[in-house]
């Protein structure tokens, strides 16, 4: 698992776009860590194993923060864009807060956009949201709804009614598809 680390971080740091994941990487990384916690506790803190075991956790730990700060500051770039991020790159923690996400930047990029225009507009906080129905083409993870609502996890095939704020994200990045509901 150290090598693997050591070869993903390595190619996130070297490279200007997002590297790909295994989608269970942090979890399998957080059993590692785990694993060497556990093993060094049952060792007598003076032993050679016992300081190379430190010595590791250390070493896994400061690759980990790197690769976590990295890729955050690489997907937050991309969304401020108005980049797509393919979800095959990410792990299934990173799905869920991009999904979560990326209504909320769409939101105020809009806003952005019209307040350049000269348009002023008038947020109302407590308002109705129209909704869509949408078939899911692909599974997705829970997501926050511009309603602050959590809607999901949804199964491929699924249909649900949302935001259209939330819809409109969802169909751009190919998750789903509109229902017309007569």
């Amino acid at each position: 698992m150290y090598n693997e680390l050591y070869n993903i971080w390595k190619q996130e740091l070297e490279n200007l776009d997002l590297g790909r994941l295994p989608p269970d990487f942090y979890s399998r990384i957080a059993d590692y860590l785990r694993r060497i916690k556990e093993e060094s506790r049952m060792l007598d803190k003076k032993t050679v194993k016992a300081s190379l075991l430190k010595s590791e956790m250390r070493n896994v730990k400061r690759m980990l923060r790197e690769l976590i700060r990295t890729r955050y500051k690489k997907l937050i770039r991309k969304m401020a864009r108005g980049e797509k991020v393919s979800l095959d790159v990410l792990t299934v923690e990173e799905q869920k807060i991009y999904t979560g996400a990326s209504p909320l930047t769409e939101a105020y990029q809009s806003f952005a956009e019209n307040i350049l225009r000269g348009n002023v507009l008038k947020m109302d906080v407590g308002r109705e949201h129209k909704r869509a129905v949408l078939r899911f083409l692909r599974d997705v993870p829970a997501i926050i709804g511009a309603d602050i609502k959590t809607y999901g996890p949804f199964k491929a095939e699924d249909v649900a009614s949302l935001p259209v704020e939330n819809a409109k994200v969802l169909i751009k990045q190919g998750l789903a598809e509109k229902i017309e509901v007569n």
